[in-house]
């Protein structure tokens, strides 16, 4: 399929709430949109490594300079045989799996409209109900947490996360334990912690949570299988995990026994396919996260949680759970009287990007033309 252009688009999304964390708050989501143009079809793509380089190294600016100003003149106004192609085409460029994936997963959206299939089909998976988990950042308070865990359950969610930073953890597994004593929790830590925390993590055993999320450095490997092998919770890796490589490695090192899989951390879909497969084959429970992407990004998402081993409840939310207004029409909803979302069954992912709604929340635009 040849790439006659690109459309690059850095958006802001304001968040109804704060989004609390151990990394910091974040008021609103910054995301770089890409639209890629084959002949009369267009296909697009999200990627949201937020403002400032607190989850990752990468930053929505950087991300939006590299898709301008090197990856998308790498790749318009040549023809890409498959995703794989495409991304072995950018290795030579070092790290910034989420500038890559803009690119890569505008790709995959396009290919599906050419062929005129739903995008999970392309990706191999299977028309499912897929189940979402319900999320909750640092609170400004245990009362206000608790509220909002008890509105959960008795909606009906099978699995929640709780946000854990300093200060914010033992005390409040307390009262989340006290409260809830049969719920399905796990927390997410965000980098937050060292191994120096390792009494703190043994206190948490007694939670008995799904899964410890990411509690050690962001790109760590050895150190979580350290604190796997002294506790009994299961360790989840997320910001670790930034290709199949390092999918490969914490395999060998025993790191984890879950992954979460976002396709803007791992550089895209054909990475998120390949660490899939991966955990699949070491009997490894995965599951799909999020970047609280606008309505583009959340479709992409649900769609590729179609996938066998993706079993646990993914961090896949309706739009009105973060935004206003999202980007899309439809707007992400549940399904009619599930905790959960229907896949497409049209080409692509069935929400359309609003250009009048894309351009209202655009603060940098850019097109990439052959030649340029």
């Amino acid at each position: 399929m040849r790439i006659d252009g690109m459309e690059v688009y850095y958006v802001v999304l304001p968040l109804i709430y704060p989004w609390k964390t151990a990394y910091g708050e974040d008021a609103d989501i910054h995301s770089v949109l890409v639209r890629l143009f084959s002949e009369n079809h267009e296909g697009w793509g999200e990627t949201t490594p937020l403002f400032a380089p607190t989850y990752s190294p990468e930053t929505a600016s950087s991300a939006f300079f590299l898709i301008t100003q090197v990856f998308g003149p790498q790749i318009v106004g040549k023809d890409w045989e498959d995703a794989a192609a495409l991304r072995d085409h950018l290795a030579v460029f070092k790290g910034n799996p989420f500038a890559k994936a803009g690119v890569e997963i505008a790709w995959w959206n396009l290919e599906a409209r050419v062929k005129k299939i739903p995008l999970h089909r392309l990706l191999g998976g299977k028309p499912r109900l897929v189940e979402a988990g319900q999320d909750f950042g640092v609170q400004d308070s245990l009362d206000m947490l608790l509220g909002n865990i008890e509105k959960a359950v008795k909606q009906g969610f099978k699995r929640i996360k709780l946000k854990a930073k300093p200060g914010w953890d033992v005390e409040m597994l307390e009262a989340v334990r006290g409260a809830f004593p049969k719920m399905t929790f796990h927390i997410d830590c965000n980098s937050g912690y060292t191994l120096d925390h390792l009494p703190l993590f043994k206190k948490i055993d007694k939670f008995h949570l799904a899964m410890i999320e990411q509690p050690l450095f962001h790109d760590d490997l050895v150190e979580h299988a350290e604190l796997q092998k002294q506790i009994e919770t299961p360790l989840c890796l997320d910001e670790s995990v930034k290709s199949p490589r390092d999918m490969r490695l914490a395999i060998q090192l025993e790191s984890c026994r879950y992954v979460n899989i976002k396709p803007g951390r791992v550089g895209g879909l054909q990475n998120a396919l390949e660490i899939h497969n991966l955990a699949r084959d070491h009997g490894i429970p995965a599951w799909v996260g999020g970047m609280l992407e606008s309505g583009i990004g959340s479709g992409v998402n649900i769609e590729l949680a179609t996938l066998e081993n993706f079993t646990y409840p993914g961090d896949l939310f309706p739009s009105e759970r973060f935004y206003v207004e999202d980007l899309t029409e439809p707007a992400v909803q549940f399904s009619p009287g599930k905790l959960g979302f229907q896949p497409s069954d049209k080409p692509g992912i069935p929400y359309a990007p609003m250009m009048e709604r894309i351009e209202k929340r655009t603060v940098r635009k850019a097109v990439v033309k052959k030649g340029t």
